[in-house]
């Protein structure tokens, strides 16, 4: 059963200064509260809290604490999961999606995440961010080109969503191709790409879409025929009955059922 909490990943560059739809759903759901700001996945964490307070500033968020990691021992250090005390969300910034799991993934701090999600809380990520969400996650692939069989890295991520493997700046960097690849490799689960300025929210079995992209779900269920296993590195990916849904802001996907409408 999945926790009672929120999770939404952003598929990174979202508005930060204009009507800002998916900050403002983080912070509805924050509801007044305290907010922790994740700069884990960034070498230049700086920058990233003078924007974020910036946006967030009038948003209703009582207050915004910066979590940053810069050593994975520093994840179970007490002022650092102190933090977390009273608060109703944390939100995970772009950068390196691998920094994100290996400093956090397995410690006290990502402990506290969990926890936040079993008492209601929400859980945001852009980019990098919504990567991590997977228990399997894309660290790197081609773009904008037909996927080549060995041209695919992944790695576990937090595994705050089951049985899907989330891709961002997807429409935008032409990731439909390294995405199919990944759901060849484990055609159980899901393949979620999302838009930039556009988030999937996820909420019990169900996903909703907000913002000014698309989210696109590959399904691999059905598929009859994949050459994933063939030995040619360089060889393009052969898949056959592989079902794509494209969804846009209101459209909805039942995660158990597999299908569009909730």
């Amino acid at each position: 059963m999945p926790d009672p909490g929120v999770l939404i990943a952003i598929g990174g560059h979202e508005d930060k200064d204009g009507e800002r739809a998916i900050l403002k759903e983080v912070a509805g759901r924050v509801n007044g509260g305290v907010l922790v700001l994740a700069t884990v996945a960034s070498r230049e964490p700086r920058s990233y809290v003078e924007m974020y307070e910036k946006a967030f500033e009038d948003l209703g968020v009582k207050e915004l604490r910066e979590l940053y990691i810069d050593e994975r021992a520093q994840a179970s250090d007490p002022d650092k999961l102190a933090l977390f005390d009273e608060a109703s969300g944390v939100f995970f910034t772009g950068g390196d999606q691998l920094r994100i799991s290996s400093q956090v993934g397995d410690t006290p701090v990502e402990n506290r995440v969990r926890e936040l999600l079993r008492r209601g809380g929400v859980v945001a990520g852009t980019s990098a961010g919504a990567s991590m969400m997977s228990e399997t996650m894309l660290v790197r692939g081609s773009s904008s080109e037909s996927y080549r069989i060995g041209d695919l890295h992944m790695a576990p991520g937090l595994g705050l969503v089951r049985d899907m493997i989330i891709d961002q700046h997807f429409a935008e960097r032409g990731r439909i191709g390294r995405l199919l690849g990944a759901v060849a490799h484990n055609p159980r689960v899901l393949g979620v790409g999302i838009d930039e300025d556009t988030g999937a929210i996820m909420e019990g079995d169900v996903l909703r879409v907000i913002g000014r992209g698309a989210v696109y779900v590959v399904d691999g269920a059905d598929v009859t025929h994949s050459n994933v296993a063939e030995a040619d590195p360089d060889q393009a990916l052969s898949m056959h009955g592989v079902r794509l849904h494209v969804l846009s802001a209101g459209d909805s996907f039942d995660l158990r059922r597999r299908r569009p409408g909730a």
